[in-house]
């Protein structure tokens, strides 16, 4: 448990303590971006690799248990699965200036190409943080909580801390952007500062979508050997 604690400390110290942080504005302006960049894609993997082997160590050991799932939840849980891949597989393929170098999105896109950023402007973060929650309920032992919940935070502190470093750079730029937008989903459509607008692309998005969900599910008993549907094998 010790090793997932340090993992899951410095997951959380590199995605929150630097990115998206003025640290990592002073550390850019020393060493230059691309090279930033690579150190820390590699502190990232490294970082992710720890954390599944730290978990995977402590699910081997004695672990206490909170809660036990109850069996309607364990039902539910492929549909609120499926709402997370939309969120995260429609959101990763549609262009959004939150993405990784993709501020130019503001200057060339339109409000019908921005699909579900209409619903909020961190689709992908939002579909990691249903996908966690959700295995932080299933699970209710203290590993699980440990490993979820860092994704879980490291995906609710990343948005604000998107927002902010955007905001730093791209001004008044950004300033419009977030005033049609929103974080929480739906939020700037509830308070009819921007419409929902289907894009010319959304069907491929939601096909691709939907197939990633039908392999994982299909998958899910072999990788973790767990069932995503209680009594049902596959295989």
């Amino acid at each position: 448990m010790a090793n997932l604690w340090a993992a899951a400390a410095f997951f959380l110290a590199i995605h929150i303590g630097v990115s998206g942080t003025r640290l990592r504005d002073a550390v850019v302006d020393a060493v230059g971006e691309w090279p930033y960049l690579g150190a820390f894609a590699l502190a990232s993997v490294g970082g992710l690799v720890w954390l599944i082997i730290g978990y995977n160590e402590a699910v081997m050991e004695p672990d206490r248990l909170y809660w036990v799932a109850p069996v309607g939840l364990k039902h539910m849980a492929p549909p609120v699965m499926l709402i997370a891949f939309l969120f995260a597989v429609v959101g990763l393929t549609t262009p959004n200036p939150t993405a990784f170098r993709s501020e130019r999105v503001l200057d060339t896109e339109g409000d019908d190409a921005l699909g579900i950023v209409h619903i909020t402007r961190h689709p992908f973060l939002w579909g990691v943080m249903i996908w966690s929650t959700l295995h932080i309920a299933m699970k209710g032992d203290k590993a699980s909580i440990l490993f979820f919940g860092t994704f879980l935070l490291v995906a609710a502190l990343g948005t604000l801390s998107i927002d902010e470093k955007r905001r730093r750079k791209l001004g008044a730029k950004w300033d419009a952007f977030a005033a049609k937008t929103s974080n929480l989903p739906f939020a700037a459509i509830v308070s009819k500062r921007t419409k929902f607008r289907f894009t010319r692309h959304g069907w491929w998005r939601i096909l691709s979508s939907l197939i990633a969900f039908a392999l994982m599910l299909y998958v899910h008993l072999w990788l973790f050997d767990v069932s995503p549907v209680p009594g049902w094998k596959p295989y």
